[in-house]
């Protein structure tokens, strides 16, 4: 994945073919002039967008997926309701401490980028390789099944819907986020708005009816809603699980640093007000399904959103599957968008092919970086066990995402000079890596055959990262690999982003 490099007297690195000047830009070569704009990715993250982004990418399929797994895991619907508010509070730890790492770190990438920074690249290797073969792929799919699930339910009422159109209607979503990525950052960005808002109504449409029947006295439903008769330690961990899926994509603004204009005011704010209302919005709607429906009839319903309508908003039920998939293709829209730089970052620092690291000549766009992911998702959105893989590595998801955080402690040693516009108190990192190490130890416990193939899994990295990174590869193969980069470049139209 490394390509052959040479070190100028400024030790700048220079890809093959490129040379450097002694104030450490580009110089010659057909690269150098194309015009007075700069091929590069501008700053078009303002913080309206910027709120879109998290708000967007977290509320998705986990509302309407995760409600089961943690009413299921925590035994009543009282600990439910805790576990809610637990994990949107752990998600803010979680989410300042990234906002203090990516206004002293100001580069994209997110997790990988902080991780480089603090551990090293065989360490950033690791995290890189797992959600490049299984992790972001197998989260992307897991979106678009739902999308594809809940904009086919209005037309095959009340009939089950055929596994393949399932698939079919996922697979023209996903191919039209990739495209819409693939065209402009700025349309992008608005249409990203857009669906933030669609999802939004949707919610209200949950929330403000539900609110009126407890209003009204239904309340039958959280009667001893604190039994602990059924609690039990060991599901925690998975209860955990499930609600920090619910708001995972907190941390995908830091994926896009180097786009987001005035980062050390826009970055702490969007990711403030991001948090309370996703926060608000997830408590509020579990609540209102419990006006409705008891325990029993929620973990047997199969569209908990869709159950709810049909109850009690009679004829404008149909709706409410519309605004889910809406819901869902913000989540993808997101998700792309952000992982797209992370590959961008990771083939800048030589440990993918260099041709991800280039951006279209006109549109501006990381063409190569947003499209590698389109091939593994749509593979497994026909094949494989798309679920069973996402419990594999969901623990070590959070296992690397504490390690992050446990690097921006470590920074606070070893690098006290560092520059913090926006600095957490150390308590905050501490809990949020405290209960993350937790919720990964235990997990060996809960569920130690799916966690123990996903450690598995990820053994894989360490060949991966000697076979592609560490040995230095023939000439003969080298050469291929350059002349493979050199038409991909030719074909897409795409160059090195201007330094």
């Amino acid at each position: 994945m490394n390509r052959s490099t040479s070190t100028n007297k400024d030790g700048k690195v220079a890809s093959n073919g490129q040379t450097f000047s002694q104030n450490g830009k580009r110089s010659g070569g057909k690269l150098q002039e194309r015009g007075e704009k700069k091929v590069e990715l501008g700053k078009k993250v303002t913080l309206l967008r910027g709120i879109s982004i998290i708000v967007g990418t977290i509320i998705g399929a986990g509302l309407f997926i995760s409600p089961k797994g943690i009413l299921k895991h925590s035994g009543s619907i009282g600990m439910s309701l805790i576990i809610w508010i637990a994990c949107g509070v752990l998600s803010l730890f979680g989410a300042l401490s990234y906002a203090e790492l990516g206004t002293c770190i100001k580069k994209s990438g997110g997790h990988y980028t902080y991780i480089m920074e603090a551990f090293g690249p065989q360490m950033a290797f690791f995290r890189l390789w797992i959600d490049l073969i299984a992790i972001r792929p197998a989260a992307m799919a897991v979106i678009s099944l739902a999308f594809g699930e809940y904009i086919l339910e209005p037309l095959f009422m009340p009939c089950s819907i055929p596994p393949m159109a399932v698939k079919l209607a996922t697979a023209i979503g996903f191919t039209s986020v990739i495209y819409l990525n693939s065209m402009s950052v700025t349309w992008t960005a608005r249409i990203q708005i857009i669906l933030t808002i669609s999802k939004l109504v949707a919610i209200a449409t949950i929330i403000v009816p539900g609110m009126y029947q407890l209003f009204k006295g239904e309340t039958k439903n959280f009667e001893n809603a604190f039994e602990l008769t059924n609690v039990q330690l060991s599901g925690m961990p998975l209860a955990f699980y499930s609600g920090m899926y619910a708001y995972a994509g907190w941390f995908y603004l830091n994926f896009v640093m180097e786009e987001v204009d005035n980062p050390e005011k826009t970055l702490p704010l969007a990711i403030c007000i991001s948090m309370a209302i996703v926060t608000s919005c997830y408590v509020l709607t579990n609540v209102a399904y419990y006006t409705v429906m008891t325990a029993e009839e929620l973990m047997a319903s199969e569209a908990v959103a869709v159950t709810f309508a049909e109850r009690l908003l009679g004829n404008f039920s149909f709706a409410v599957p519309v605004f889910v998939a809406l819901s869902c293709f913000g989540s993808m829209n997101g998700c792309l968008f952000a992982l797209s730089r992370s590959f961008y970052v990771a083939s800048r620092e030589g440990q993918l092919p260099e041709v991800l690291s280039m951006i279209h000549i006109r549109r501006h766009t990381p063409l190569p970086a947003v499209l590698i992911l389109y091939p593994v998702t749509m593979l497994q959105l026909f094949v494989g066990d798309i679920y069973s893989l996402l419990n594999f590595m969901s623990f070590l998801r959070w296992l690397f995402i504490g390690v992050v955080v446990l690097g921006l402690i470590y920074l606070r040693y070893t690098k006290p000079d560092l520059p913090r516009p926006f600095k957490v108190p150390l308590f905050i990192p501490l809990v949020f890596c405290f209960t993350c190490f937790c919720m990964v130890f235990l997990s060996l416990y809960s569920d130690p055959f799916n966690t123990g193939i996903g450690f598995a899994m990820s053994l894989t990295g360490i060949p991966a990262y000697y076979i592609f990174i560490y040995f230095s590869r023939p000439k003969w193969l080298q050469r291929a690999l350059d002349s493979f980069n050199r038409t991909l470049q030719i074909i897409l139209e795409v160059v090195p982003a201007d330094q």
